[in-house]
């Protein structure tokens, strides 16, 4: 699960810098949509690559279930 996590997180942060980089090239309209979206994704993708308690919780799940 750590290799699809930082995939995730990478990709999403690459795209978000992108978005945010390119409106500044923009008209004010284009840069609006752009910041929109970019500035959301950059955030959530920075979440995803330092969010290391999802992974402490699905190895819980695991022990359990070799319990049963």
């Amino acid at each position: 699960m750590d290799t699809s996590r930082i995939l995730v997180g990478m990709l999403l942060t690459l795209i978000g810098l992108i978005l945010v980089i390119t409106s500044v090239f923009t008209s004010w309209i284009a840069r609006l949509v752009l910041l929109m979206y970019g500035i959301p994704a950059l955030i959530l993708g920075i979440f995803i690559l330092f969010n290391k308690k999802e992974d402490e919780i699905e190895q819980i799940k695991k022990i359990k279930k070799n319990k049963n």
